[in-house]
C-alpha cells in the first residue's frame, strides 16, 4: 500500500510537466524508430526475396555449378560425365552472362538491379518448370529474345518490337521481342532476356563450357541419392539439390541484407546513444529541480527506496510511451525508406511490410532499458540527499565535485590517444580495431572531462558575446555556472559533429587520393570508362573502334583478372598494349615486357611471398587449372596496377567470355593533335556503345568524386537524425534551465531587465554551448578521422585531406542552430511574471 501514494506522485508529476514529458519522450522515439525501422525494412526485403526464391529451381532434382562465380563454368566433358551417370534422366546445360538492354539508343535503367542474358531451353530439353508466357512465345531462332514482364514494362517493349542488346564481350546485337513471360521478381528492376540456346552459347561461352547443369532424376531414383553420387564423382564442383540451391540463394541474400541491417542499426545506435545522453541530462536536471520537493517527501516519511523508485517509475513510463511511439514511427520510416528507394528506381522488389515479434521486443526493450538506466543514477543521487540539506535554497545550486570524473577522463584521454597513434601506424582490420578502441576511450574521456573543459573553453569563447555588453557576460556566466549541465547539453552535438567531421574527412581523402593517383600516374589524354557504380565496364569492341579515330596515338585497354596463389585469391590487372605509353609506374627489378607466361608483381606482394625476378611460380584459375608463370618484374606499389600484372594470354584462358570487358581504356593523343576535335570523334566512335563515358582526367576525377558524394549523402542523411536529436537536446535543456532559473529570471525582470534582453541572454547562452560542442566534436573528429584513414592505406586512401571549408561552415552553423534551438525557451523565459517568480517558494 505504501507504494501507491508514490505512484500517484510520479504520475501527477508527469502530467504536470507536459512539455518536459514531450521532449523526453521524443528523444526515445527518435532513437527507437531508427532501430525498429531498419529491422522492418530488411525483414520486408528478406521476406519478399524469400518469396521470389521459393519459385527458383522448381522441378530441379540436382544442380551442378562452379564453386567460384567468375570461373569459366562446367566443361563439356563434365557435362558428358553427368549425362552418363546412372540415375540421370535429363541434364539441361544453362548459359548466361551480364548484358545491357538498349532502347532508342539509351540503356534501360534498372536502378542497380542486374540485366542478364540466358539460354532458353524448350520443355522437352529443360528440367526446371517452364516459364509462363503472358504474350507471344519463346525465342525460336537467333535474333529473337523473350523478356520478363518487369523488364518489358521498364523498357516499354512489346511483342514484335525491335531493339538492341549490348553484350560487353561481343558488342551490339540487334534482336526482336518474341514474347513476354512472367517471373516472381517482376516488381524489381531485374531484367532477364532469354536467347535461343545456340545464340546464347555463342554470346556467353567459349563453346567448351556452360554456366551450370540442371538435372532430373530417373523415376524411382531419389534426388538426395543422385546428389550424393554426383558429389563424389565431381569433388571440384558445387553439387546441390533444389532445396539447397534455394537455401544458398537465400543465404547469399541474407548476408547482403545483414550489411544493410548492420549499417542502419549502427546509425540507429548512434541516434539512440545521443538520445541517451539527452534523457540522462533531462532526468539529472529534473531531479536537481525537484530536490526540495523530494526532500519534503522524505521529511513526511517517504523512504530512500520510495524516492528512487518514484523517479525510476517516471522513466519507465517515459520509456514505454517513447518506445511504443518509436515502434510505430519505425513502420513509417520503413515505408518512407522503401518509397525513397523506389523513387530513385533502385530496382528493389516490393512486398508487405513485415513487423516481426523480435522487432517489437527489441524496440521496446532497448527504449525502456536505456531510459530507465539513464534515470537510475540521478534517482539514487536524489534518494541519498539529506532532507534538511535539500530544503535549503542554496543546496540546489551546489554541484558535486568534478575532480574525480575529470581525472578519470584525463586518464582515458591519454590511453585513447596512445591507442589511436599505435593503431594508425598499421593497416587493415586489426589496426582499425585498435583505433576504434582508442576512439571509444576518447569519447568517454570527453564525456567525463568536458564539464571541467567547458569552463576554460567558454571563457575563451567570451569574445563572441563581448559586443553584447552585460547581456553577453550574463550569458557566458550562465553557461559556465553549471558545467555539468552545459557539457551534457553540448555532448550530443559533439558526438554528431565528430561523426560528420570524420565522414567528411573520408570523402575528402578519397577524392584527394584519386586525384593524386590520376595526376601522378595517368599520362593519357582521355579515358574510356563504363557506367558509374556498375561492374559491366567498357565493351571490348570499343577499343578497336577508338583506335581508328584521327589523332589517337596510343590505346591501352585494362582488364581485371582473378587468380589464386595457394588458397588465397588475388586480383590483378591485364593491360592490352604497352602500359608505359599511358601510365607512370616504377619497375624496381626486372622488366615490364611480359611474355605469354610471365607476370609482374608489386614489391609488397613479392616480399610477402618471397618471390624474386626470374622465379617460376604456380597460379591457379578459378577453374582449378594450374599455370606455371615466371616473375618477369617487380614494381613499386601503386593502386593503378594492384598486386599483380598478367598478360592477355592468361586473361583469355582464365576469364569466361561473358565476363570479359575493359574496366578502363586509356588513350594518348599524337603530338599537336586537336584534343577538342579528337574528343568529339571519340564520342562518335563509341556512340553505339551507349554506356561508354569519354572523359579527360578532370572529368574522370569528377565522376569518381560524384560516386563518393552519393555515398556520403546517404551517410550524412542518416547522421542528420543524430544532429536533430542533439538540437532537440539543446531545446530540452534550455527549457528546463529556464524552469530552474525561474526565480532568478523573475528577480532580473523586477530590477528592470526587459523581455528582449532576457531572450537575448538565452540566445547567446545557447549559441556558446552549441559552438563549444561543435569545436570539441570537430577536433575529436579530425583526430579520429586521421587515425582511421591511416589504417586504410592498403585500400587506396594514400592522401589524408581535411575539409576545412566544410568544418568552418559546420561550426558557424552550430552557432546558428544554438540560437534557433533557444527560440522557444527564450520566449518562455521572457514571459516569466516577475512577482510570481519571486514569490515561488
Amino acid at each position: 500500500m505504501a507504494a501507491s501514494p508514490m505512484r500517484k506522485v510520479a504520475l501527477r508529476n508527469l502530467a504536470a510537466h507536459k512539455v518536459r514529458l514531450f521532449l523526453t519522450v521524443l528523444s526515445v522515439v527518435l532513437g527507437t524508430a531508427f532501430i525498429s525501422g531498419s529491422f522492418i525494412f530488411t525483414d520486408t526485403l528478406q521476406n519478399t526475396f524469400n518469396g521470389i526464391f521459393a519459385d527458383q529451381a522448381k522441378g530441379v532434382d540436382v544442380r551442378v555449378s562452379p564453386k567460384e562465380i567468375q570461373s569459366l563454368g562446367i566443361p563439356q566433358d563434365v557435362v558428358n560425365k553427368i549425362v552418363a551417370t546412372p540415375g540421370v534422366r535429363t541434364a539441361a546445360p544453362a548459359v548466361n552472362g551480364p548484358v545491357v538492354l538498349l532502347k532508342d539508343g539509351h540503356a534501360v535503367q534498372t536502378g542497380g538491379a542486374p540485366t542478364i542474358g540466358q539460354s532458353y531451353l524448350p520443355p522437352d530439353k529443360a528440367v526446371a518448370q517452364p516459364d509462363k508466357f503472358l504474350l507471344g512465345g519463346p525465342p525460336t531462332q537467333p535474333g529473337e529474345i523473350a523478356i520478363n514482364k518487369g523488364g518489358a514494362d521498364r523498357a516499354g517493349l512489346h511483342v514484335g518490337d525491335k531493339t538492341t542488346v549490348l553484350v560487353p564481350s561481343k558488342g551490339n546485337i540487334d534482336v526482336t521481342v518474341s514474347g513476354i513471360y512472367d517471373i516472381s521478381s517482376n516488381t524489381g528492376g531485374f531484367i532477364a532476356l532469354e536467347f535461343d540456346d545456340t545464340q546464347a552459347r555463342q554470346l556467353f561461352t567459349d563453346g567448351q563450357h556452360v554456366a551450370y547443369v540442371d538435372i532430373a532424376a530417373k523415376p524411382g531414383v531419389q534426388a538426395d541419392d543422385l546428389r550424393d553420387t554426383l558429389k563424389k564423382a565431381l569433388p571440384d564442383y558445387k553439387v546441390q539439390d533444389g532445396d539447397q540451391v534455394r537455401a544458398d540463394m537465400k543465404a547469399q541474400l541474407g548476408n547482403a541484407l545483414k550489411f544493410i541491417n548492420y549499417f542502419l542499426l549502427a546509425f540507429g545506435s548512434i541516434a539512440l546513444l545521443v538520445g541517451t545522453f539527452i534523457i540522462y541530462n533531462t532526468f539529472s536536471m529534473l531531479v536537481a529541480q525537484r530536490l526540495r520537493e523530494l526532500a519534503l517527501l522524505r521529511a513526511i516519511g517517504a523512504s530512500r527506496g520510495q524516492i528512487s523508485r518514484s523517479v525510476v517509475g517516471e522513466s519507465l513510463i517515459v520509456g514505454l510511451i517513447g518506445s511504443a511511439l518509436g515502434l510505430a514511427a519505425g513502420v513509417g520510416l520503413a515505408f518512407g525508406l522503401s518509397g525513397v528507394l523506389n523513387a530513385f528506381k533502385l530496382g528493389l522488389p516490393t512486398g508487405t511490410m513485415q513487423l516481426e515479434p523480435r522487432t517489437v521486443l527489441v524496440a521496446l526493450g532497448v527504449g525502456v532499458v536505456v531510459t530507465v538506466a539513464s534515470a537510475y543514477a540521478p534517482a539514487r543521487r536524489a534518494s541519498r540527499v539529506p532532507p534538511v540539506e535539500a530544503m535549503r535554497e542554496e543546496f540546489a545550486s551546489a554541484g558535486e565535485s568534478l575532480r574525480l570524473r575529470t581525472m578519470i577522463g584525463a586518464a582515458l584521454a591519454v590511453a585513447g590517444v596512445a591507442l589511436v597513434v599505435v593503431g594508425a601506424r598499421g593497416t587493415g582490420g586489426g589496426a582499425a580495431t585498435v583505433v576504434g578502441i582508442g576512439a571509444a576511450a576518447l569519447i568517454f574521456a570527453v564525456l567525463l572531462a568536458s564539464p571541467a573543459l567547458s569552463r576554460p573553453v567558454l571563457t575563451g569563447l567570451g569574445f563572441l558575446v563581448r559586443p553584447f555588453g552585460p547581456i553577453g557576460r550574463m550569458a557566458k556566466n550562465n553557461a559556465i555556472r553549471n558545467p555539468r549541465r552545459t557539457a551534457a547539453t553540448a555532448f550530443a552535438l559533439t558526438l554528431g559533429l565528430m561523426l560528420v567531421t570524420a565522414i567528411g574527412m573520408l570523402g575528402s581523402s578519397a577524392k584527394a587520393s584519386i586525384s593524386d593517383l590520376v595526376d601522378k600516374g595517368v599520362t593519357a589524354d582521355y579515358i574510356l570508362a563504363g557506367p558509374p557504380g556498375q561492374l559491366i565496364g567498357v565493351p571490348l569492341a570499343a577499343t578497336p573502334a577508338v583506335q581508328q579515330v584521327p589523332g589517337v596515338q596510343d590505346v591501352v585497354a585494362f582488364h581485371g583478372i582473378a587468380l589464386k596463389v595457394g588458397d588465397k585469391q588475388v586480383t590483378g590487372t591485364v593491360p592490352e598494349g604497352p602500359m608505359k605509353d599511358v601510365l607512370n609506374y616504377d619497375v624496381r627489378h626486372g622488366t615490364d615486357q611480359l611474355g605469354d607466361n610471365d607476370i609482374m608483381v608489386s614489391e609488397t606482394y613479392a616480399a610477402d611471398h618471397n618471390w624474386k625476378v626470374g622465379q617460376q611460380v604456380d597460379v591457379t584459375s578459378l577453374d582449378f587449372k594450374k599455370y606455371q608463370v615466371t616473375v618477369a618484374g617487380v614494381y613499386k606499389d601503386t593502386q593503378l596496377l594492384g598486386s599483380l600484372v598478367a598478360p592477355m594470354a592468361l586473361y583469355e584462358k582464365t576469364v569466361p567470355p561473358s565476363y570479359q570487358s575493359s574496366f578502363l581504356v586509356l588513350l594518348k593523343a599524337k603530338p599537336g593533335a586537336n584534343l577538342t576535335t579528337m574528343r568529339s570523334d571519340l564520342v562518335k566512335a563509341t556512340e553505339k556503345y551507349v554506356i561508354v563515358q569519354v572523359e579527360d582526367r578532370n572529368d574522370f576525377k569528377g565522376a569518381q568524386g560524384k560516386q563518393i558524394d552519393t555515398l556520403l549523402a546517404i551517410l550524412y542523411g542518416l547522421l542528420a537524425l543524430a544532429v536533430v536529436i542533439a538540437i532537440l537536446g539543446i531545446v530540452n535543456t534550455l527549457a528546463l534551465s529556464v524552469v530552474e532559473r525561474r526565480r532568478e529570471i523573475g528577480m532580473l525582470r523586477a530590477v528592470g531587465m526587459q523581455r528582449p534582453q532576457v531572450r537575448r541572454s538565452i540566445y547567446l547562452e545557447s549559441m556558446l554551448i552549441a559552438v563549444f560542442g561543435a569545436l570539441v566534436g570537430v577536433l575529436l573528429g579530425i583526430g579520429l578521422g586521421e587515425g582511421f584513414l591511416r589504417t586504410l592505406k592498403d585500400l587506396g586512401i594514400a592522401t589524408i585531406a581535411v575539409p576545412w571549408g566544410q568544418i568552418v561552415i559546420m561550426v558557424l552553423a552550430s552557432g546558428v542552430v544554438g540560437v534557433l534551438a533557444a527560440l522557444w525557451p527564450a520566449v518562455r523565459a521572457a514571459r516569466t511574471p516577475p512577482l510570481a517568480a519571486i514569490a515561488d517558494l
